[in-house]
């Protein structure tokens, strides 16, 4: 299995994404990695190259670019060529933490969607307390969407959860402002009516303060909503630990107990840490894409790759293929 990572993208590249691609090729013995960037800059930290490959470029596409007009005049750039492997069949599947808008639009323009899939999703997989987690798609990759859109969404993702996420029976829940079946706007009461009818375990409405619970495996909303759950569990995690680091640290009797609760405290941390389980895939594409967080370290863009390879290995892009030729 070969997987392409753009070892230029994201704000800790190219020496956390090298050693996640070192770690992962440790890990897995059953892929080989392609690191697609600048090899003087690549070299400064690869320290094991067995079945680790550098395709040397010096462009990138930063933050700041525009993505469509990046990815059309860009075609070096280290994402791109990344995506192109892909194209090509020399690459399974590519990873990137680069600017996530390019990223979308290298793979639909150089990749291509699946067809019968109207739009992509951007779905990550979220922590839940009991630590199962569940999917949100999608989460900008359109901020508009049509009732069909997200039943596709809500297909993608059970498959997704069936094949890389073992679950047999995945719950599908729409995102909504109430549980009753009339409740929201008409967006959400058009795809409720065309879900009940779909091929997929469908549980009905869920609401956003029921999501860490672990009220469903999949959830499903439009890119607008999404993304503003997304960012909101973000921050208000992040907002948490800082308070809790705040009081533990405020008097010498806090920091005493801080002392004996770190270890819990930090399998709370971990517990709570979306990237543990991976980046974002880009679900709708001919070829799994992931897009690993901004701000990855060595661990998340491992399990960004651990993530891709499991696409890849249950062959979840061809199911949904599949699973819309029926249709």
């Amino acid at each position: 299995m070969r997987l392409a990572v753009d070892a230029m993208g994201g704000d800790n590249a190219p020496k956390e994404i090298v050693l996640g691609a070192m770690k992962a090729v440790e890990h897995f013995k059953d892929i080989h990695i392609l690191l697609v960037g600048d090899e003087k800059k690549i070299r400064e930290y690869l320290t094991a190259e067995e079945r680790i490959e550098i395709l040397h470029t010096e462009e990138v596409i930063l933050g700041t670019d525009e993505p469509v007009r990046a990815v059309r005049r860009k075609k070096n750039a280290s994402m791109v060529l990344a995506a192109q492997q892909v194209a090509d069949g020399k690459a399974d599947a590519c990873i990137s933490a680069g600017n996530t808008g390019a990223l979308m639009a290298a793979g639909l323009f150089v990749i291509g969607r699946i067809e019968g899939i109207e739009r992509p999703a951007l779905a990550p997989t979220l922590p839940t307390i009991g630590g199962e987690g569940f999917l949100l798609l999608d989460v900008g990759a359109n901020a508009d969407a049509k009732p069909e859109h997200l039943v596709q969404y809500a297909i993608m993702g059970s498959i997704y959860s069936q094949k890389a996420r073992k679950i047999e029976r995945p719950r599908v829940g729409l995102l909504n402002i109430g549980t009753e079946e009339k409740k929201g706007n008409e967006l959400v009461r058009n795809t409720f009516e065309l879900l009940k009818n779909a091929d997929i375990h469908f549980i009905g409405n869920v609401e956003s303060r029921d999501l860490l619970e672990g009220v469903a495996d999949v959830v499903v909303a439009d890119g607008f909503t999404g993304n503003m759950v997304l960012k909101t569990i973000e921050g208000t995690a992040m907002s948490v630990f800082k308070m809790l680091k705040s009081a533990l640290t405020s008097s010498f009797k806090s920091k005493l107990a801080a002392a004996i609760l770190k270890p819990d405290l930090t399998q709370l941390k971990k517990k709570m840490d979306y990237t543990e389980y991976g980046g974002a895939g880009l679900f709708g594409l001919k070829a799994p894409v992931i897009k690993a967080h901004g701000s990855s370290d060595a661990n998340a863009v491992f399990n960004s790759i651990r993530q891709a390879r499991e696409m890849v290995e249950n062959d979840v892009a061809g199911t949904i293929r599949t699973a819309v030729e029926k249709r």
